[in-house]
């Protein structure tokens, strides 16, 4: 099978399924991994899918949204290697905010038992992993809990973060862009990580580099909003460069 009849067959089968993904399709078309990352690629490039962690979904699906367990699997060692980074930019003893994501719950993970800090969460799996942490004043933002990312929304969400004044925002985004900012695909959460935004007085923004170029439904801030986006190296360096010439510092991890 030729590429052109290859990818148009993985365009049908989005169509029909609503998802795609790239294990499944090399077991089908008997090619591999990095051929299927390829076809994806230029069905993106050409408008006709979104590629997604680990596939895609057709175009026009900015809500979609992959659940908790497929997030904390999907680019496993890059998010390792991003939260490992990101405790170098940790206050001295100072107060933090961690959103909700599963590269936030692995920096809240990775954090050190001689670390001291106070730390303010709507997410459920990163005070989960701090609740026990001998140097951490806890503090759990409460709300509304989402199903699929279980962090806490809502009104009660927004009037804690309301009342707050926090050292360092530590975000997570599904997308982010020059072009559209950061966004995620529900706007509850999007308010939410909103006021998390501006509660701080820096923001370091973690997010994959599968993320760069991805625009889902709700828009919570834009590149300006972030002081440090820490990614991998699977940001390119011409993508880097023109991150920086648009005023954002980043760290390749």
């Amino acid at each position: 099978m030729y590429a052109p009849e290859r990818q148009q067959e993985i365009l049908r089968l989005a169509r029909d399924g609503g998802r795609v993904d790239v294990v499944s399709l090399a077991e089908e078309f008997q090619v591999t991994a990095e051929t299927i990352r390829r076809d994806l690629k230029a069905l993106d490039r050409a408008g006709l899918l979104r590629r997604v962690h680990g596939g895609a979904i057709p175009a026009g699906r900015l809500d979609f949204e992959p659940d908790l367990a497929e997030r904390e699997t999907t680019a496993a060692d890059e998010k390792d290697r991003i939260a490992k980074a990101a405790l170098a930019e940790l206050p001295a003893d100072g107060t933090v905010i961690l959103d909700a994501g599963s590269t936030l719950a692995r920096l809240a993970a990775a954090l050190p038992p001689e670390t001291s800090l106070t730390v303010v969460t709507h997410s459920l799996p990163v005070a989960a992993r701090l609740a026990d942490h001998p140097g951490i004043q806890l503090h759990l933002v409460g709300g509304r809990v989402r199903h699929r990312t279980r962090a806490a929304v809502d009104a009660w969400a927004l009037r804690a973060y309301g009342e707050i004044r926090a050292d360092v925002a530590f975000v997570a985004a599904n997308g982010f862009s020059a072009e559209h900012g950061l966004t995620t695909p529900d706007l509850a959460e999007a308010a939410v990580k909103r006021a998390a935004v501006a509660a701080a007085r820096r923001v370091v923004l973690l997010a994959d580099s599968s993320k760069h170029g991805q625009e889902h439904f709700a828009r919570f801030g834009g590149l300006g909003d972030v002081d440090l986006l820490i990614t991998d190296s699977g940001l390119s360096p011409e993508d880097t460069a023109a991150l920086a010439r648009g005023g954002t510092e980043v760290v390749r991890a």
